[in-house]
């Protein structure tokens, strides 16, 4: 899923339901540092579950954010996900990676719902099946032809050159290994957004388990908001602030108790579906990224519920950031919905 251009250093482009993200990384003595990071809110409903609704909108956002954020490239690396996008472990033949590409049609129709001349495919090759040494374990990415292009026509409306089409999870995958010493215990990566929730559960560097499902903190808003009878950007105001009058703080709190809750049952169901597959295996550790990440009672009801270590991820950690051109108060704020930007942004046009 590349549209190669020339240039090999890529910004990151993050394109959320509730907000964009542009970051732009150059190389540093002994590593790189982070050159430009930009945010800029877009209107709620122009971007809908990952569907874009207003390509005039968030193009002239996305214009604005790089714009405001004296971003100069051009050339950018995005990602997609949602129910338009499939990633699931197959186990094929073993064959050679040519043999494979011819082949990978008629392997993944089985596991594809949707019309195969629908999707755009890739692949990559795992190893060797550990229960039949004459099978390989292979990763199988499907994306709807028609998401894509949409992504596509969006950037070149803004005015840039899209050179990778990533997926979200993998993007996140992206960040937490460039900025961690790899083990092998099993670590699942959540990323909370405004819309969407992406669970990506790693073995070492594979990921084993994949799955997006539609909650976020845009559920907070709506409860406030069919609570009060306000409009959704009031909501989010209310959910921000420290005071309202409108809602009160025992309303507030039991608004959000109500939404974590759901959340942590989800993520439950889908951790109880992994082990499933994978009953001797155990999470040891989850990190949390998107806005729900800062939520507290969120982390502490996750960690109680699925007896593992959750933290927030920090995805500026192992990069130079120079405090005369970032607060470190801003930083420290965004890092958990930076993410997958600075994922995308870690992309070159030669990767596989």
């Amino acid at each position: 899923m590349f549209l190669t251009k020339k240039s090999a250093h890529l910004v990151g482009l993050d394109i959320g339901s509730k907000s964009i993200k542009a970051a732009e990384l150059q190389d540093a003595k002994g590593g790189m540092s982070l050159k430009r990071f930009g945010i800029i809110e877009i209107p709620h409903g122009a971007i809908e579950e990952g569907v874009i609704k207003d390509t005039v909108v968030v193009a002239n956002a996305i214009k604005e954010l790089f714009k405001s954020s004296n971003i100069k490239d051009q050339n950018v690396a995005m990602s997609i996900g949602g129910y338009s996008v499939i990633v699931k472990k197959i186990n094929v033949q073993t064959m050679t990676e040519e043999e494979l590409q011819e082949t990978i049609h008629f392997e993944a129709e089985q596991y594809i719902p949707f019309d195969i001349n629908d999707v755009n495919l890739d692949f990559q090759i795992l190893g060797e099946n550990e229960a039949n040494p004459n099978q390989m374990n292979v990763l199988l990415v499907a994306a709807k032809k028609e998401m894509i292009d949409d992504y596509v026509n969006l950037s070149q409306m803004a005015g840039l050159n899209p050179c990778v089409i990533d997926v979200d999870a993998f993007a996140l995958q992206n960040i937490y290994e460039h900025n961690t010493e790899l083990e092998e215990d099993t670590v699942a990566l959540i990323d909370i957004g405004a819309a969407k929730t992406s669970l990506n559960i790693l073995k070492g560097s594979n990921s084993v388990f994949m799955r997006d499902v539609s909650l976020g903190c845009n559920q907070i808003n709506n409860k406030i908001a069919s609570l009060i009878d306000c409009p959704i950007e009031e909501a989010e105001e209310i959910k921000l602030s420290d005071h309202s009058d409108s809602v009160s703080a025992e309303d507030l709190r039991e608004i959000v108790s109500s939404v974590v809750s759901d959340w942590c049952s989800e993520i439950r169901r889908a951790l109880d579906f992994f082990y499933s597959t994978d009953p001797d295996d155990q999470i040891k550790q989850i990190v949390l990224s998107g806005g729900g990440a800062n939520i507290a009672e969120f982390r502490e009801l996750l960690a109680a519920e699925t007896s593992s270590e959750v933290k927030i991820i920090d995805p500026f950690s192992a990069f130079d950031i120079n405090e005369g051109d970032f607060e470190a108060s801003f930083i420290q704020h965004i890092a958990p919905q930076a993410a997958i930007c600075m994922g995308l942004a870690l992309r070159k046009v030669d990767d596989k």
